[in-house]
């Protein structure tokens, strides 16, 4: 019997409904459960076949435990491995490499010194920055907000420079990037599920929380197409199983906003009853899907695009194959030369020794 579980926090509506539709759908050999831990002993198989994660973004030990967890063979959703490395910057630098429109970006550092750190640990830093390139480069207004994180913590509005500057200083230890407002007429949050199954959702970041969901947005098929399009495109790159990408549409184009929420909210007061039977449908389904799919001690987890290309290095480039050289047959040999080819070391000193003597 394999199980499935789902290792949550604060969430209440999610977590039971996902466990129920599993069971509900009760695939043969199959059934879904709240994840318990007592114990984690290194290397050791945890009891899952597959984890569907939703909280060890705030807790480390969950986030060992689900590494050790996937090395033994369980198919962790999210990959914690590359939910680790991952953070937004990277994300948007992936983003227009592979063609998807993102906002101008600017990686800053923190305006508080890290820990253990000195004046001597910046002397690769220029100070003070450019910052006349980068204002020109994003302009005003603009948005400031984590390098890596989510939840809408620590965004700021930006107005000019001086503004710039002043909620800068607030932001104490944390990395921060500067980003080109974009100015919406629509804007979309998206599930992306397995890579392949897209939810696309009229969504208003100006409204309070508990609003955004309420929002009225209808672009055309052909606008849809390219969302639903670009949404796969970051989630099959990137790695994801269950994430959601944010998309704001400036005179029709659509722009890739935040695509880094591996633990997106699901939560049934917050996204309304379609959203919530749409996502925990999908979801259920394909828990399915992984648990059917897993092999007990194998790597059963989700490497996005970006890492399954091997390094230059490692790759076997196609070489031309060398031209065949054409070897003269050997003559026959004489009956004299064949004697002296079988005449063994031992016989021929032997016949020297005789003569010598």
């Amino acid at each position: 019997m394999k199980k499935i579980g789902i290792l949550f926090g604060q969430e209440d509506t999610f977590p039971q409904a996902f466990v129920d539709r599993v069971n509900r759908i009760n695939p043969p050999g199959i059934f879904a459960e709240f994840v318990t831990i007592d114990k984690v002993l290194q290397g050791a198989d945890c009891g899952y076949a597959v984890i569907l994660d939703r909280i060890s973004q705030d807790v480390p030990f969950y986030r060992a435990f689900l590494k050790n967890a996937a090395a033994a063979g369980t198919a962790v959703i999210n990959n914690p491995f590359w939910w680790s490395a991952d953070d937004k910057f990277f994300n948007n630098a992936l983003a227009q490499k592979i063609g998807v429109n993102v906002p101008r970006t600017v990686l800053l550092p923190s305006n508080a010194l890290p820990d253990n750190t000195t004046d001597k640990s910046f002397r690769n830093l220029v100070y003070p920055f450019d910052w006349n390139t980068i204002f020109d480069y994003i302009g005003f207004p603009a948005y400031m907000k984590p390098y890596a994180g989510g939840g809408w913590k620590h965004v700021y509005q930006l107005d000019d420079k001086e503004d710039f500057f002043r909620k800068h200083s607030e932001t104490g230890q944390l990395v921060m990037m500067l980003q080109e407002e974009i100015d919406f007429s629509q804007y979309y949050r998206c599930y992306c599920i397995g890579g392949k199954e897209v939810r696309i959702m009229p969504y208003n970041p100006r409204n309070t929380p508990n609003l955004r969901y309420q929002a009225d947005f209808k672009g055309s098929s052909a606008l849809m197409e390219q969302i639903t399009e670009q949404v796969l495109t970051l989630n099959q790159y990137l790695g994801y199983d269950f994430n959601t990408v944010e998309i704001a549409v400036r005179s029709e184009v659509p722009y890739a906003i935040d695509f880094c929420n591996p633990a997106p909210d699901a939560d049934l007061p917050s996204v309304g009853e379609e959203n919530f039977e749409w996502v925990v449908e999908t979801s259920a389904h394909y828990a399915i899907e992984r648990a059917i799919a897993q092999k007990p001690g194998k790597d059963n987890l989700t490497w996005g695009k970006f890492v399954q290309r091997t390094p230059p290095r490692a790759r076997k480039e196609a070489a031309p194959k060398p031209k065949k050289e054409t070897v003269p047959k050997p003559k026959k040999a004489t009956k004299t030369t064949a004697k002296k080819a079988i005449t063994s070391p031992k016989k021929i000193t032997a016949k020297k020794q005789s003569k010598e003597k």
